[in-house]
C-alpha cells in the first residue's frame, strides 16, 4: 500500500537568520517570528504557517551552535550553496511529509538518504538526510519526512496572513523530475514545465500575502 504524501513546507536559506528575515519582509511584506534550534544540524530558523498543516521556514546556520557531527541538510555546508546564499537569502527547497517515512522511503529508487530523529525544543520528526547534506536536484526535489505529532505543527505557527497558491518548477528534464514525484506519490503537489534543453532549472512559489499576490524564486 502506497503512503500518503503532503506538502509540508517551503525552505528560504539565508546567511543568517536577520537577513532572511529582512528579505521575506521586502518580498511578502510580514516578519516571521523566531522558530528554534535544531541542535543536531548545527542551525536555527524562523516560521510562519502557509495554512493550516503548511508552513515556510527562514533557515541558517546558528554561530553558537557546536559544529555538528555530520553535514548540515540543505546544503548549508556546501561551498556553492554558501556562496549562492552570499549574494541574498532565498528560497532553496521544499519539503514533503508522510504518514510512514519507512514505507515511503522502500518504495522508492531515488536515494533520498536515511532516515534520522530530528528536534527543534519539544517537537521531533524523522526526516530523511543524505549521507553528504545534499541538496536533492538542487533543491528541486523535496525532502522527506515525518512528524510525530497527531496534530500538525503549523497550527501554533503565527498567521500572518499569507498562504501557498501553488508551487512550479521549471526543469530541462521534466520527465525524468515527474518520474521521481511519481514515486514519491507527489506529483499532484507541484506543477512541473518543461524547459528547453541546457536551461537551468528553477523553482517559483506563489503565494497570497496581505500586499497581494507574490513569488519567491530559487533563481538569483
Amino acid at each position: 500500500m502506497s503512503s500518503k504524501v503532503n506538502f509540508d513546507h517551503l525552505v528560504i536559506a539565508a546567511t543568517d537568520l536577520s537577513c532572511g528575515v529582512d528579505y521575506v519582509k521586502q518580498v511578502l511584506g510580514v516578519e516571521m517570528p523566531y522558530g528554534g534550534e535544531h541542535e543536531k544540524m548545527g542551525t536555527h530558523n524562523h516560521l510562519m504557517c502557509l495554512g493550516r498543516d503548511c508552513f515556510i521556514e527562514v533557515i541558517a546556520v546558528n554561530p553558537v551552535a557546536n559544529q555538528p557531527l555530520r553535514p548540515r541538510w540543505y546544503g548549508l555546508d556546501d561551498p556553492f550553496v554558501r556562496q549562492t546564499i552570499t549574494q541574498g537569502p532565498r528560497l532553496i527547497g521544499w519539503v514533503v511529509n508522510t504518514d510512514n517515512i519507512t514505507n515511503l522511503l522502500g518504495q522508492v529508487q531515488f536515494q533520498f538518504g536515511q532516515a534520522e530523529l530530528i528536534s527543534r525544543g519539544m517537537l521531533d520528526w524523522y526526516f530523511a538526510l543524505p549521507q553528504d547534506g545534499r541538496l536533492l536536484g538542487s533543491g528541486l526535489i523535496p525532502y522527506v519526512m515525518q512528524w510525530n505529532t497527531d496534530i500538525h505543527p503549523a497550527t501554533s505557527m503565527s498567521d500572518l496572513g499569507c498562504r501557498l497558491q501553488c508551487l512550479e518548477i521549471y526543469h530541462p528534464q521534466a520527465d525524468w523530475l515527474q518520474g521521481i514525484l511519481a514515486q514519491l506519490n507527489a506529483v499532484e503537489l507541484v506543477t512541473v514545465h518543461q524547459l528547453e534543453k541546457n536551461t537551468s532549472a528553477y523553482m517559483t512559489a506563489t503565494i497570497q500575502t496581505p500586499l497581494g499576490s507574490k513569488q519567491l524564486c530559487t533563481g538569483v
